[in-house]
């Protein structure tokens, strides 16, 4: 039982690693996956970051209802919002993050998908929001992602029922980009992540935060940060690399600086 991290060549390997509870998390689990989303933050060396979960059946299940549901925390601990923070729960990570959804995303492993970049499945893959049918509603940004992510009906329905859907459904719908068989998944998600690292850096994270800035904001005003951004990155020596390295027809050496 763990959250297992590996960095190799710029990617960031998650493990949610507890398969005999379907990867269900409980205060622990939770803590180490906060930990390891503030290292995808802070280490210069990550430039993408990859979760997924152990075994072949499940992506997560979100929180063990045994932790959670029978032993709520206090009323308390509401205003400590900032603790173990996690990539759903409104932690900052600019830098690309992918999912490999390896068969159940349910509840909290539904919330935590919606909250990353690219997301691939396995053909087995199955996507719910079952929260209402334990009198709950989907926490972590559940019910704040999910509009923004399908059709209207399509994500009401399943907020609503509580009723899953399959990996050719969600691809149709556009919530994942890819499905894959489940012996290909893995090496389809690292794909992916190898071809974000080897773009510049500082690029890639004012990309991704400007996209997602721009909710937030009106047209005009996110105009202008496209602007004050692109003045910044011009003046870096990744700016430089790129135009040289095509010039010069070899592959860029991005330093992110």
């Amino acid at each position: 039982m763990s959250i297992d991290v590996e960095v190799a060549d710029g990617v960031c390997t998650i493990v949610i690693n507890r398969p005999e509870r379907l990867n269900a998390m409980d205060l622990e689990h939770y803590q180490g996956l906060s930990q390891a989303w503030r290292r995808v933050r802070d280490d210069p060396a990550i430039r993408v970051a990859l979760v997924t979960g152990a075994g072949e059946k499940s992506f997560t299940t979100g929180a063990d209802i045994k932790s959670f549901l029978t032993g709520p925390p206090g009323y308390d601990e509401m205003w400590l919002t900032q603790r173990d923070q996690l990539l759903n729960r409104g932690l900052e990570i600019w830098k690309p993050v992918i999912a490999a959804i390896n068969g159940y995303c349910l509840g909290g492993g539904m919330t935590l998908m919606l909250a990353t970049d690219i997301r691939i499945a396995a053909t087995h893959a199955t996507f719910s929001l079952a929260e209402v049918k334990r009198g709950v509603i989907p926490g972590n940004g559940g019910t704040q992602r999910i509009l923004t992510q399908l059709p209207y009906a399509i994500a009401m329905e399943m907020l609503l029922t509580g009723e899953s859907i399959d990996a050719e459904k969600a691809a149709r719908w556009g919530l994942v980009n890819k499905v894959v068989p489940g012996n290909e998944l893995r090496d389809a998600a690292m794909d992916y992540a190898r071809r974000l690292a080897a773009n510049a850096p500082l690029a890639l994270q004012a990309a991704k935060e400007l996209a997602l800035r721009s909710r937030d904001v009106d047209l005009a005003t996110g105009l202008r940060m496209e602007q004050v951004i692109n003045r910044m990155l011009m003046a870096t020596e990744d700016a430089k690399e790129g135009p040289a390295a095509f010039s010069e027809k070899r592959p860029p050496q991005f330093k992110g600086r």
